[in-house]
């Protein structure tokens, strides 16, 4: 009996040097969970039996655990490096179509744009985006970079603040009619650039012109012409149509008026622009188009006080074509594109995936592991829902090992395998005296 006790211990600190070996072994591996290896007891007794004079029959394996605590995360500077903070798991799908999941986050992208684990034989699961970068959250889908240009987007609003100096002189537009030539014949001078369907920029140059104490003229010329492309002077010239701003006794804007529009508002609408090229002077059609809408300039910011003219930088919704330059992950693992005409587009969003039973996942190798009928079916969802981590971008989670612990432990497995060859040899010196006996 004492040899097949002897055996057991011998077997069960052998596997404790496994799993801390394996723990050691892997102690800079990514995204790696350390293992223990657990043990019960033995005990041969029957039914109707009484237990107090029992002698045990050792020990065996009862399971290896793996721990799913944290890692520390680290800035690694990939560019398609992740690690998640807090709960849950990467999907990757496999060459065969089988889904694995893993916390190790070095991902990059194949020939295809395709985000794939570092050995490329996963790809990385998540949400698609439509053409407009709107999440779409469907099924899992293959994540993929595209790496296209982003399309021109025609200018349909302005929208800044300014103020107009109420100190400025008026200017009598009779004996100074406005010219665009002659700061003289105007006030102060803001510039705006639009973009056409093309993506061509062209520069937009309001002209402001004050006429009385509470009143200004706004003149909108577009590449030195008028809206429409009429000249303002020279052969066919057309003079430009002012707008008329009014305002109020605290230096409020009341309204704005265009003329042949008798309706007061704060918007200023630019209807009849035609986009073209200047040339030499001469005006052609560049074969690009206006917003259909025309374009919505927000005067409501504008005031009258007695402080210098200035104008806050415009924002316009339009913006040329443009080339990707980058790409930013966020928290919520929204994947942005950024391009070199200042915008932004998302084009995806990472999944992850939660357990019941973690314990009860099945190690894959490579990092992964795979469902099983113990770990229960996956939930998918966004990080940050729920009780699913958030993403840190650039980053690599490290392996959870505690190289000192793993040490003490292996010290310990040696000293109880040393202790169980030492019961099978007093055993053995036993049975050599009882057979000399005999």
């Amino acid at each position: 009996m004492s040899f097949n006790i002897g055996l057991s211990g011998l077997y069960a600190a052998n596997k404790q040097l496994d799993v801390t070996g394996n723990n050691i072994a892997n102690v800079a591996t990514t995204g790696f969970k350390s293992s223990r290896a657990e043990f019960a007891d033995i005990y041969a007794a029957s039914k109707l039996g009484t237990g107090q004079n029992s002698i045990g029959n050792g020990v065996n394996l009862a399971a290896v655990s793996q721990q799913f605590t944290q890692g520390d995360v680290n800035n690694s500077g990939g560019i398609l490096d992740m690690a998640i903070q807090g709960g849950g798991f990467f999907v990757q799908k496999g060459s065969d179509g089988s889904l694995e999941y893993t916390r190790s986050g070095a991902f990059r992208a194949d020939k295809d744009g395709y985000i794939t684990n570092n050995t490329g034989t996963s790809r990385l699961q998540g949400y698609a985006a439509d053409d407009n970068g709107k999440i779409v959250k469907g099924g899992l889908v293959d994540l993929q970079l595209n790496l296209s240009n982003l399309p021109p987007k025609a200018s349909s609003t302005v929208d800044s603040s300014s103020n107009l100096n109420s100190s400025e002189p008026v200017i009598d537009q009779v004996a100074k009619p406005f010219n665009p030539t002659d700061t003289k014949t105007f006030t102060t001078q803001y510039s705006t650039t639009l973009y056409d369907t093309q993506g061509n920029a062209h520069p937009m140059v309001q002209y402001l012109v004050k006429t009385d104490s509470n009143q200004w003229k706004s003149y909108t010329l577009i590449d030195g012409r008028n809206p429409d492309g009429t000249p303002i002077s020279g052969a066919g010239a057309v003079a430009p149509v002012a707008s008329t701003l009014t305002f109020d006794t605290a230096g409020k804007l009341a309204g704005v008026v265009t003329p042949p529009s008798i309706v007061s508002n704060t918007t200023l609408t630019i209807s009849n622009w035609k986009p073209g090229t200047v040339t030499n002077g001469v005006w052609t059609a560049n074969g690009a188009a206006a917003n259909t809408g025309g374009i919505a300039v927000n005067m409501a910011n504008i005031t009258q006080y007695n402080s210098a003219s200035y104008r806050n930088p415009p924002v316009t919704d339009g913006y040329a074509t443009g080339q990707i330059t980058g790409l930013k992950i966020d928290g919520s693992g929204v994947l942005f594109a950024t391009f070199s005409n200042q915008q932004s587009k998302a084009i995806g969003q990472i999944s992850l995936a939660s357990f019941n039973n973690e314990q009860g996942l099945q190690p894959a190798g490579g990092t992964a592991w795979r469902e099983t009928f113990a770990s229960g079916q996956p939930g998918y969802d966004t990080p940050q829902a729920g009780t699913l981590g958030s993403i840190v971008a650039n980053s690599l989670e490290n392996s959870n090992v505690n190289l000192t612990n793993e040490l003490v432990d292996l010290i310990k497995a040696q000293s109880n395998y040393q202790a169980n060859a030492k019961t099978i040899s007093t055993q053995s010196t036993i049975m050599q005296t009882i057979i000399q006996m005999t």
